[in-house]
Parts: structure tokens; sequence; C-alpha cells
């Protein structure tokens, strides 16, 4: 079965759609946008790295992403205003990437299957590299959820019941990195951070509980990544953008109605 490529390719959409869906909301709920900029955006630089020392792509994208993501976090713990330095961080690896890609020799390289991904090209071992980031990351936030959740919500409620907030916002880095790593071959590094929040906004309108939400927000993806596959292949387009474009048109849906619906109230 999985000799079949279109199968390989709803399996690696849905295993990061799943990835995705859950730290998604803690991305949401924390404000983390720019956060997930950074680090997604260093991922081009992981793939200068990897072709440059002839390596896994995944393995120089999750050293660089996880190397991000951590001076991100050293920096937010002396400085709670750093918006300008995210942006900065973010544009700045995204262009030294860019740079390092092309000073690569004897290298000719598709920069457009890593920006928006290229998942058609998936293989046996990126499925399995997609999938155990997926378990991972599900893993960690059901075991660690009462936890993330109580330190998202309320940090001084957080230190009462004994809880470390610090240290649950580096449990989010260090799987914001593997979600990035994963996604990467399914959306490419511009679009890592849309398919980070779009589920989870447009969960939110409709879940009262953050269960509810993290488990709407893993199906939003799911039906994005399976109708995004389904509209490239009918209009050959790429099929990441695709993705993100359902998304965003089911984010649009779901505002919508609740503007209805509270005019209708």
């Amino acid at each position: 079965m999985l000799d079949d490529f279109l199968v390989r390719v709803a399996l690696a959409g849905v295993g990061t759609a799943i990835a995705a869906g859950l730290l998604g909301c803690f991305v949401v709920w924390r404000r983390m946008a720019y956060f997930g900029d950074a680090t997604a955006h260093a991922a081009v630089l992981g793939v200068a790295l990897a072709l440059g020392f002839n390596i896994s792509i995944f393995a120089g994208v999750a050293v660089v992403a996880l190397a991000m993501a951590l001076l991100i976090y050293a920096l937010a713990e002396r400085d709670a205003s750093i918006d300008t330095l995210l942006g900065v961080l973010a544009h700045g690896a995204l262009a030294l990437g860019l740079v390092a890609v092309a000073l690569i020799p004897g290298q000719r390289i598709d920069l457009d299957a890593y920006l928006f991904g290229d998942v058609v090209t998936v293989t046996r071992w990126d499925l399995a590299v997609i999938w155990g980031g997926a378990l991972l990351v599900s893993a960690v936030l059901w075991w660690n959820w009462s936890a993330l959740l109580t330190a998202t919500l309320s940090p001084d409620l957080a230190y009462a019941a004994g809880i470390n907030p610090r240290r649950e916002q580096l449990i989010l880095t260090l799987l914001l990195a593997a979600v990035v790593a994963v996604a990467i071959k399914v959306v490419g590094a511009l679009l890592i951070t849309a398919l980070l929040i779009i589920p989870a906004a447009t969960a939110r309108r409709y879940a009262h509980t953050p269960e509810r939400m993290a488990l709407l927000s893993v199906v939003i993806g799911i039906l994005a990544a399976i109708a995004g596959l389904r509209v490239a292949l009918l209009l050959d387009t790429p099929v990441g953008p695709s993705i993100i474009c359902i998304a965003a048109l089911m984010f649009a849906i779901a505002t919508i109605g609740e503007q209805l619906r509270r005019i209708g109230a």
C-alpha cells in the first residue's frame, strides 16, 4: 500500500496535522506565532547544513530549529517584550539560510521544495520520521497536559501548584523544534506557522474547553490536509500552499458563522 505515493502523501499530511494541531493550541494560547516564525524560518539554514555535511534533511533542520528555539527561550527570560528581536531573528535566519543554500558548491537545489513543501516526494523513511514526531508530540502533551495548561493559563497559579512555568515553556520550545522538523517536508519553512495557528484558531471558534479545542484542531488540520491534497491534484497546484488555503477557508467560514450567530442572538 505504501508504494502508492498518494497514500504516502496523505499519511504525511495527516501525521503533520496531528502534531501541528495539538501544539498549535499552545501557540495560540501563549501568542507564540512570532516564536514559531523564527524557529520555522531557521529551518532553511538547517537544510543548508544538511546538504553541506551530507546528512539527513530532518536531522539538519531539527538541530538548527532546536538551536534557534533555545536561543529565543533564553532571550525571552531576559526581556519579556522581544517582538522586534523575534522579527529580526526570523527574517535574518531565513535570509542567512537562503544565502547558505546558494553557496553550497555542486548542488542544484529547488528552494521551493523547502520554502513551501514537497510532500509528493515523501518516502517511507520520511513517513517514519513524521509519524514518530507526531507520536512524540502527542505523548508529551498527553503526559504533561495539566501542567502545561496550568502554566499557560496562569504562571502564578502554576507556582502555587508546584509547577515551574519556565520548565513548561522549555518543553513547548523543544516540541516546537520537533514539529518544524516534521512539517518542513509537507508545508515548507514559510508555512509551518500557518499550519500551527490556523487549525487551532478555527477550533477556538467552536470549542468551550481546552481539551475539545485540541481535538477539534487536530480534526480540522487533518481535513485541511486531505482536502488540500485533493485540490492540488485537481488544479495542479502545490500541495503545501493548497493545504494552508483550505485551512484559511475553514477559518473564514468559522469566523463568518460566529458573526452571524451573534447577529441572530
